[in-house]
């Protein structure tokens, strides 16, 4: 895993742990941020996951992020 792909790792896992937990993505979000944290822990013991796996971490990510957004009335 690479500083930049790190670097998005832990600022998605900040942003999945904000939603709010009354959203409909809250719990996927909280399933997602764990096996984030997991791919980060095992990074920093030397253990980092294939590329496939941090890709699809972060297109997961992004995909509960952008549909939470969704969910925030206009004008917030």
């Amino acid at each position: 895993m690479d500083d930049e792909q790190l670097d998005l790792l832990k600022m998605l896992a900040e942003r999945l742990e904000r939603l709010n937990v009354d959203s409909k993505w809250a719990r996927r979000a909280s399933g997602t941020r764990g096996s984030v944290i997991k791919a980060i822990s095992l990074s920093d013991d030397g253990m980092p996951q294939s590329p496939e796996i941090l890709e699809n971490l972060i297109k997961k990510s992004l995909i509960i992020l952008t549909q939470a957004a969704r969910e925030i009335p206009e004008g917030k």
